[in-house]
């Protein structure tokens, strides 16, 4: 499912609005090498087959320190930490490489946009203690910060620089600190895929 899942986080890279066809396989092996951002979601998607899907364990066993010794490598070239313990759906963009963290056992969701300085993770005091689940479709923007036990709804657009602290329903615009609602213009404007390439997981 992973490797499946690659293919449409690649696909974003490579014109959203044509056809992959098109391109060149020389420009699509130049768009991996310097894009940092696709070696960061490689790594991934690698480490979280070795760990949740590959079924042999000898393979497993020798695969999970190469995993681990690639991720090393990726944080430090890229400032890029994304764990294997979080489900991400196909079709992660990440905009720019520098300053992202996504830790821990959480769910985020199809078509989804992460941007430099994002921070995803775990926070919060009480009944909000834990890490956040983020829907489909959302974007998040530079610098903003998601954290706690929230849900971020569906085609939610996420400012830069936000603090979100609370659940935000689908649809929704949000921005500063703490985020607060601004409109419901949804995510349309900010998440780019050829819809006809992606049918299977609309």
């Amino acid at each position: 499912m992973q490797f499946k899942y690659l293919k449409h986080d690649l696909y974003r890279y490579f014109y959203p609005n044509n056809d992959v066809s098109e391109l060149s396989c020389l420009k699509k092996v130049d768009t991996i090498i310097f894009t940092q951002a696709i070696w960061a979601t490689v790594v991934y998607r690698f480490r979280r087959w070795v760990i949740y899907e590959c079924r042999i364990s000898i393979i497993r066993g020798l695969l999970k320190p190469v995993g681990s010794i690639l991720h090393l490598f990726v944080e430090i070239t890229t400032g890029i930490h994304i764990r294997p313990e979080i489900d991400i759906g196909p079709g992660l963009y990440i905009g720019h490489f520098g300053n992202i963290f996504l830790g821990g056992d959480m769910k985020i969701g199809k078509f989804c946009n992460i941007s430099q300085e994002n921070t995803v993770g775990f926070a919060g005091r009480g009944s909000k203690r834990g890490l956040p689940t983020i829907g489909d479709f959302v974007h998040i923007g530079p610098g903003a910060k998601i954290i706690g036990k929230i849900t971020i709804g569906n085609h939610v657009a996420i400012g830069a620089n936000a603090v979100v602290t609370k659940d935000l329903p689908e649809n929704a615009v949000a921005g500063g600190v703490p985020a607060k609602i601004i409109n419901f213009n949804s995510s349309r404007d900010f998440i780019e895929f050829n819809e006809s390439k992606s049918k299977e997981f609309l």
